[in-house]
């Protein structure tokens, strides 16, 4: 980095290395050992590759595909998640080249003390690469600090240290309780970052940042200090060269005036270990390590329905395009006896395929993909209610529940109704069993997908080159309820909410939260056509005082219930629906135990039902709750809902508690406000 005009901005240098951590990187011994676990789950939503992990002592960053690739070729075969429906919506959006839906590599032991298994794993970098020594506030890079784990079964105790750390004032040079010992302290992450909206991760220039952009006078690679005095704020921490005694605090990169001080993105991407050409992001955004807006998972879900004699074909032509050569499927396609023999040496099962079918897959398998025009053309059309549809389309059709003894995983069980349930409801149904399948489709930084248009620009890569041929995925079972509404009565209080002065006021809000806070990268789009429906706001809002009230008597915490909503109007291509899905789902046992559909016996619904909407009637923060609605530029997307009465936990609500309002559900009482017609009428002579 080198000084500009502007003598508090820096930018870099192409003369100087890419990298400043590059030889620290190099200069460190591989450690193949494990430093900690996770859930799939939280792999997925979480901690997923390009996210910053938090371990006991440091921090590591999950790594691209490329080197997950390793990890997998131990193994003879590579298990595969085969599900047609999701696979052809990843290809959307990341290309034809994605062939697999592929598990975390992780195996289950057979025997407790048993180490299957244990060469599996997924491959992470240390991240941040600066450290800060807790004993005497050095701050370096890696290489100036020791790894150590002394316990082989103690990932926990994995730590880096700083040797011979000359402690503070009175404690330099010595070890409490040791006599002539070196004195060795913990390590723990700097959390300054910089980050970009293209998805960029760098570390922050400390040396630069000292100097205001210029080298050190005293010498070319000074030791700094990172100097904290107001512990867990920002605002407090004071970078010093120990060389010159330059020093600078860390406030002055914060906020606007700070942004102007910051470089430009070189182009980062740690987890993979590589730069990208280039990158128009002048300045870089400030980051903390812990920020919530460091990263967000872009994934797509599906509920896994009996498959289509045509979503077979489709699985088995993958299948040929992953296990056979194109010289192969180009020789033999026509041939059904050979086509078979190659297959069945690849442990392929086709048993029940006819040879009709298997030459029909091979012809779909030979079938050249859409060009990548088309693919974007699709993608710019594609709404992400099509992964709902068909299982809206299934749950309308109680003829097809018999036949359910298939590889679906699904097992549902149309239930009766109470008399006493509001005749809103108008059908019930147990999900005694479920499967859904969950694929990772990459991530962004500082501004989720929902606020940019879903660029595929947007997405950071999960591979160097940018075209996966696999991508991760996770394959969760469960149980839920689903519950249907009337469509004749949702229609007809539609049509009285939308010329309200609170719906109204909702929309306005709406455009306006759209205008400011939406990403500078997306695309010039109508804030309306991303404004949800009426019955969006009421079902949501049933969703979230159902989901509160269940998780008091089915045996799940309130984080383990999720919603799954199917509320849209009719269109041309798809007729109008208005249900909800409440559902647990887990990789493990925990999401089949049964405490959750047994809430479908008509009267124990009923005074579920019955207790959440008298909850929803009233709320500890009420009036100002039951009242609150957009005004005067304000831009919150919610009504009379807050966290006393309606907001559910990150894990629960697909839409970050956005759009609810419990006066959608029933008639509250207003002072100044007109009285908005409720679904489920009034509670209590409301």
């Amino acid at each position: 980095m080198t000084a500009v005009d502007d003598p508090d901005r820096m930018i870099f240098e192409s003369s100087e290395p890419m990298d400043p951590l590059a030889e620290s990187e190099d200069a460190q011994v591989k450690n193949r050992a494990k430093v900690g676990s996770a859930r799939p789950s939280s792999l997925l939503y979480t901690f997923g590759v390009g996210s910053i992990m938090d371990l006991p002592q440091f921090s590591v960053m999950p790594a691209g595909l490329d080197d997950w690739e390793p990890i997998w070729r131990r193994r003879e075969t590579i298990p595969v998640i085969e599900e047609p429906r999701l696979l052809k919506v990843v290809q959307l959006h990341l290309g034809p080249r994605v062939q697999q839906l592929r598990p975390f590599p992780w195996q289950p032991k057979a025997r407790a003390m048993s180490q299957e298994g244990s060469d599996l794993g997924i491959p992470a970098r240390v991240f941040p690469q600066w450290l800060r020594c807790t004993g005497c506030d050095y701050l370096g890079p890696l290489s100036r600090f020791s790894y150590t784990n002394t316990h082989p079964f103690r990932p926990d105790l994995a730590t880096f240290e700083h040797v011979s750390c000359p402690g503070r004032g009175l404690n330099k040079n010595k070890t409490p309780g040791t006599k002539g010992k070196t004195r060795r302290s913990p390590a723990v992450p700097a959390r300054y970052l910089l980050a970009c909206v293209n998805g960029h991760l760098d570390e922050f220039p400390y040396a630069l940042w000292a100097h205001r952009g210029k080298p050190c006078p005293a010498a070319p690679q000074p030791d700094l200090k990172l100097i904290d005095s107001n512990i867990g704020q920002g605002a407090g921490a004071v970078i010093v060269c120990e060389r010159c005694r330059q020093r600078r605090s860390m406030s002055e990169a914060q906020g606007a005036a700070g942004k102007r001080k910051l470089p430009g993105c070189r182009g980062r991407h740690p987890h993979l270990n590589a730069f990208d050409s280039s990158c128009d992001q002048q300045p870089t955004t400030l980051m903390m390590m812990g920020a919530s807006n460091l990263w967000f998972a872009s994934t797509q879900s599906i509920i896994v329905m009996p498959r289509t004699a045509e979503q077979d074909k489709t699985a088995l032509a993958t299948r040929m395009r992953t296990l056979l050569t194109e010289e192969e499927l180009t020789d033999y396609g026509s041939v059904a006896k050979i086509l078979r023999s190659l297959l069945n040496a690849h442990k392929c099962d086709l048993t029940d395929v006819t040879d009709e079918e298997l030459l029909a897959a091979a012809a779909e398998a030979l079938a050249p993909p859409p060009s990548e025009e088309e693919r974007k053309e699709k993608l710019r059309q594609w709404d992400p209610v099509e992964l709902l549809v068909p299982e809206w389309g299934y749950l309308q059709k109680p003829a097809l529940f018999a036949q359910q003894q298939d590889a679906s995983g699904l097992m549902v069980t149309e239930t009766a109704t109470s008399p006493d349930l509001p005749d809103q409801i108008h059908r019930v149904i147990a999900v005694n069993r479920m499967k859904k399948v969950n694929a990772v489709l990459g991530f962004t930084r500082i501004d989720e997908m929902d606020r940019v248009n879903d660029l595929a620009t947007r997405l950071v890569k999960l591979t160097r080159d940018g075209r996966p041929t696999w991508v991760p995925a996770t394959e969760d079972r469960g149980e839920g309820i689903f519950l249907q509404l009337d469509e004749n009565k949702v229609a007809d209080w539609e049509t009285k909410i939308v010329n309200t002065g609170l719906w109204k006021a909702h929309r306005q809000a709406h455009r306006h939260n759209f205008s400011r806070r939406f990403s500078a990268t997306a695309a010039d789009i109508d804030p309306d056509t991303r404004f949800p429906a009426p019955r969006y706001w009421l079902i949501h809002t049933l969703s979230h005082i159902l989901i509160r009230e269940m998780a008091m008597s089915c045996g799940y915490g309130a984080a383990s219930l999720s919603e799954r909503l199917y509320a849209w109007p009719a269109t041309p291509d798809r007729p109008a629906a208005a249900g909800l899905l409440i559902c647990t789902t887990s990789s493990d046992s925990d999401g089949t135990l049964g405490g959750l559909v047994a809430l479908s016996q008509p009267e124990r619904l009923r005074g579920l039902v019955a207790d959440a909407l008298q909850r929803a009637a009233r709320c500890s923060s009420d009036p100002v709750c039951g009242q609150r609605t957009p005004r005067h530029g304000e831009d919150f997307l919610h009504g009379a809902a807050c966290h006393c009465c309606s907001f559910a936990s990150e894990t629960s609500c697909e839409r970050a508690n956005r759009f609810l309002d419990r006066r959608f559900l029933l008639t509250l009482p207003t002072i100044d406000d007109e009285r908005v017609p409720g679904f489920f009428g009034s509670v209590d002579g409301y």
